[in-house]
């Protein structure tokens, strides 16, 4: 692997594990939070949230970088990765939202955003890249389940 492809690889691995330890960071407690609420079946333990989103923060980069290894040399690299720079957004917030501003109505809504970005992304990359495509199918399918636990947390609270 050339350098300038490794370093690429680095750069887009890092860029979703950074935002999402800034966000898990400015979001407080979550575990004390989480601990405090009543939770729909099943309940997930605290533990798991931090590895899948480590996970999946994973994958985000390497579709990502995926991406760019396709289409870095076209204008189209720019527009492909739109979604991935919005759902990385949404995800950023989403955490801040529920557990330091303790916002469960809004924050389950904007997981229904978050979903609908990823499947954007998802068909975003799908021309590009179909395994890049692929590795976001668990991002998609965990934050369906996320937005069952938000929003059962939220009316069960």
């Amino acid at each position: 692997m050339k350098k300038s492809k490794l370093t690429m690889l680095i750069v887009f691995l890092c860029i979703p594990l950074a935002s999402g330890g800034l966000s898990a960071l400015l979001s407080g407690s979550f575990k004390d939070t989480y601990a405090g609420l009543k939770q729909p079946p099943p309940a997930v333990p605290a533990w798991l949230f931090p590895v899948v989103w480590t996970i999946l923060y994973i994958l985000m980069g390497l579709s990502a970088w995926l991406v760019w290894l396709c289409s870095y040399s076209s204008t189209s690299f720019r527009q492909t990765m739109g979604p991935f720079w919005i759902q990385l957004f949404l995800n950023f917030f989403w955490s801040i939202l529920f557990f330091r501003w303790h916002l469960l109505y809004f924050s389950s809504f904007w997981l229904i955003a978050l979903i609908l970005c990823v499947w954007w992304m998802i068909r975003s990359f799908l021309p590009v890249s179909r395994k890049a495509a692929q590795l976001q199918i668990p991002c998609l399918i965990w934050c369906c389940f996320a937005a069952y636990l938000s929003f059962g947390t939220a009316i069960l609270n």
